[in-house]
């Protein structure tokens, strides 16, 4: 079974807490949360308060084995932004883009979880050229 936490617009940009998401994914839950836990980044305690909210998701949905769970999916992505204009010389503007992200991390039982490399890098059967 898999169990789900989101965090919607958060405060900070995408491009800062994809790099802690690739960090964890494929990770037991408890060994990523003590990964986040050494990263003094906002991004990293953003991202290390979902994966304890899918552990209380799971915990709350009678997971019986809370220890075995594996972080599936930790997926960051951009979230509408704030755009502002900056006053610059000679009458021209600079837009100011205030960045937020959609935080989503899943995790599952170990036997569950797919490996996407693997059916990402299968070859393809492609059809024989036709004459013509």
């Amino acid at each position: 079974m898999q169990y789900k936490a989101i965090h919607r617009f958060a405060d900070t940009g995408p491009r800062k807490i994809r790099q802690y998401a690739d960090l964890i994914r494929g990770r037991n839950a408890d060994e990523a949360l003590q990964l986040l836990r050494f990263y003094h980044n906002r991004g990293a305690k953003l991202l290390e308060a979902v994966v304890k909210s899918a552990i209380g998701n799971a915990d709350d949905r009678e997971c019986p084995n809370l220890d075995d769970l594996v972080v599936s999916e930790a997926r960051v992505d951009g979230a509408p932004m704030f755009k502002r204009i900056q006053p610059r010389a000679r009458g021209t503007a600079f837009q100011i883009k205030r960045r937020m992200s959609h935080i989503i991390v899943t995790l599952s039982d170990p036997n569950e979880v797919v490996d996407t490399t693997a059916l990402a890098t299968t070859p393809t059967a492609t059809a024989p050229p036709v004459a013509g």
